[in-house]
């Protein structure tokens, strides 16, 4: 049996297995088992640990719990509504100051927390009812939120970054550092938006003469109360200044400072938020060790089914197929994109990174991309698939959060962001330097 064959078995028995409603770790690791037994020596089964285990026991990949560790930590304590409180109090005179506080304050949460899951939850619970409260509609405040949220997985410590550098075998510090400038261009391009948007829904206020709507009243804050809400956010912003500072001045490892960052997150939410218990940081540490269990098993699985896909030519095969196409190096890219779009209909980035990698890197490599610099165009591809229905994880979140928001409301919320996503892509492709001048600027090019 030839490759394609295999290949064509292998994609549509992944897809049934997947859409039968089996989690994916083990929905990957079946798959990838049954075409061990089937096309593999007998021999092969013997090693399905070993090579799991093998895959697994990356110094890089330990920084995923650790990672993980410092966001649970931020995001189970109340640092997420009292960062949104504080950007709301100094930025309340910018009209939709509401709005982009919450854009500045998912960005911010998102650096410290790496996770977008987290940071709708964490931010969109404080932000989306102030923002009804205020007038706001609820497709705006909801599509803020989980268009927000997505930059977990663009700006640093990215967990989605860190399985793309090992995926690619790249530096991870320069996956790092080349997700700031666009994570940068996202936060201003959303706040411009909300901005507009926030515009728009005051003079519709107007027309229709509510006077009495919320968006036509003026807030006011004194100065001491901006200068109070500051000692609970900023000791959480000097961490995260702390760490990257760690990390790109060459003082720490990647896993050194994942571990740093989280025993400093742990002792933080103790000193700021007075959680001396154990059964107060319980919450915490349970959901690190849920997380990254879940995460960890998906890594695991899907490696081992990256490996199956080798070791049976079918990577390789498809590889070769899309180089023998000749396209030209922009309509290979535009293909790979649009392919990653769908996958995202129906999987996760870590999925996507771990399954794609070997067939789509190759001759990303051989067409002369810079790896780095396409990684950062993956994850806002990525981000689109996390907004996007039919299966956008961002806006279930939302859902659960805000139950009372229809569903329509909230995809119809999103869909503008979904085009600023494209934006970017658009501006990193004709500016690449948004994304390298930074990694080159530190590390050399």
């Amino acid at each position: 049996m030839g490759a394609l064959e295999l290949g064509l078995m292998y994609g549509a028995a992944t897809f049934g297995v997947l859409f039968s409603g089996i989690p994916i770790a083990f929905a990957l690791g079946l798959v990838a088992t049954l075409f061990m037994m089937i096309f593999m020596p007998v021999a092969a089964l013997d090693t399905v640990a070993q090579n799991v285990y093998e895959e697994m026991a990356s110094i890089t990949l330990l920084t995923i719990p650790l990672f993980i560790l410092k966001g649970a930590a931020i995001g189970k304590s109340r640092a997420g509504a009292d960062l949104y409180s504080a950007l709301h109090a100094w930025l309340h005179k910018v009209p939709g100051g509401l709005g982009v506080a919450n854009v500045f304050a998912c960005g911010l949460f998102a650096a410290m927390a790496g996770s977008s899951p987290a940071t709708c939850s964490a931010i969109g619970s404080a932000g989306i009812p102030e923002m009804r409260r205020r007038g706001y509609s609820g497709g705006f405040a909801a599509g803020i939120i989980a268009a927000g949220g997505t930059l977990g997985i663009l700006l640093p410590p990215s967990i989605t970054m860190i399985l793309y550098a090992v995926a690619a075998e790249q530096s991870l510090g320069r996956l790092f550092l080349a997700g700031i400038g666009p994570g940068l261009l996202m936060v201003v391009l959303f706040a411009i938006y909300a901005v507009a948007r926030f515009r728009k829904e005051k003079r519709m206020a107007l027309s229709e003469g509510r006077l009495d709507s919320p968006l036509l009243k003026e807030e006011n804050f004194t100065t001491r109360e901006k200068l109070s809400s500051l000692p609970r956010v900023l000791p959480f912003v000097i961490l995260l200044t702390g760490v990257m500072v760690a990390l790109y001045g060459g003082f720490a490892t990647p896993s050194e400072t994942a571990g740093l960052g989280g025993v400093l997150a742990l002792a933080l939410v103790a000193v700021v938020y007075g959680a001396h218990r154990l059964d107060q940081f319980g919450p915490m540490l349970t959901s690190t060790l849920r997380e990254s269990t879940m995460l960890m098993m998906i890594i695991g699985m899907s490696l081992l089914y990256s490996y199956v896909m080798s070791y049976l030519h079918i990577s390789q095969s498809a590889a070769e197929a899309i180089v023998a196409l000749h396209l030209s190096r922009w309509v290979l890219l535009a293909a790979i994109l649009v392919m990653v779009v769908v996958l995202g209909f129906f999987l996760p980035p870590v999925s996507i990174i771990l399954m794609t990698a070997p067939i789509i890197l190759p001759p990303l490599r051989a067409a002369g991309f810079d790896l780095i610099w396409f990684g950062v165009i993956m994850m806002v591809v990525m981000e689109m698939g996390l907004i996007h229905p039919p299966v956008g994880l961002n806006i279930f979140v939302i859902k659960n959060i805000a139950p009372d928001i229809p569903l329509k409301d909230v995809i119809w919320g999103v869909m503008p962001f979904v085009g600023l996503m494209i934006l970017c892509v658009l501006l990193l492709c004709f500016f690449p330097g948004i994304a390298t001048a930074l990694p080159g600027w530190v590390y050399g090019s």
